[in-house]
């Protein structure tokens, strides 16, 4: 269910939901791992310049997983993620750069990436926050530089268990995009081929235009 945002203690929201992953970051790699996310990491790419090695910030990069992809593909993704033993993994795994930043607390350069790959990261950002968080991604963006994200869908705030979650639907997640100064670009549902209500996860392509 909603709840009323103004009673939302962040640094609590953090701790646990950072503490949650490291304390399941093994268990998480193994199930995650074979997790096939193409179609998310075409839809980065399809939008981009497709002559050079791009830059790319993969945002709550988890134990490394895509990052591997970017890079065996030619391009120079950095990852980031709230969780030290995720950050150990992703380095581990894929020999590149990872930050270990808190998504309420992040310190990134500013025109540093051609893309910004959020797969399942950026629904953790409670609503309250998420126009700061949306405006710092921006920032870190090049000018026609391009956000994918990846969430579960949904109409609800709160905590599920030991992670804090803001489920929204594309009109919801297309407002906030566009008050942080993203064009939409495209959307869709996934897992592809089947019915909406078999498709939990809403997937959004947005550019920065200056």
């Amino acid at each position: 269910m909603p709840i009323n945002n103004s009673h939302i203690d962040l640094e609590e929201i953090e701790k646990y939901t950072i503490a949650h992953y490291d304390d399941n970051a093994e268990s998480f790699r193994v199930g995650t791992q074979d997790h096939d996310v193409s179609q998310n990491i075409a839809a980065l790419l399809d939008v981009l310049p497709k002559d050079k090695s791009l830059d790319i910030l993969d945002f709550g990069c988890g134990p490394g997983r895509d990052m591997c992809v970017f890079k065996a593909m030619g391009h120079n993704p950095v990852g980031l993620d709230g969780s030290m033993e995720f950050c150990k993994m992703a380095e581990m795994q894929s020999g590149c750069p990872t930050l270990n930043q808190q998504f309420l607390e992040l310190d990134l350069e500013e025109n540093c990436y051609d893309g910004i790959f959020a797969n399942a990261s950026l629904f953790h950002v409670p609503s309250q926050e998420l126009p700061r968080v949306l405006t710092e991604l921006h920032s870190a963006l090049r000018t026609g530089g391009i956000l994918f994200f990846s969430n579960p869908r949904g109409n609800a705030e709160g905590w599920q268990g030991q992670r804090y979650g803001n489920y929204m639907e594309f009109e919801a997640s297309e407002l906030y995009l566009e008050q942080s100064g993203f064009k939409i670009v495209d959307h869709f549902y996934r897992p592809a081929g089947k019915s909406r209500d078999e498709q939990p996860w809403l997937a959004i392509v947005s550019q920065r235009e200056v």
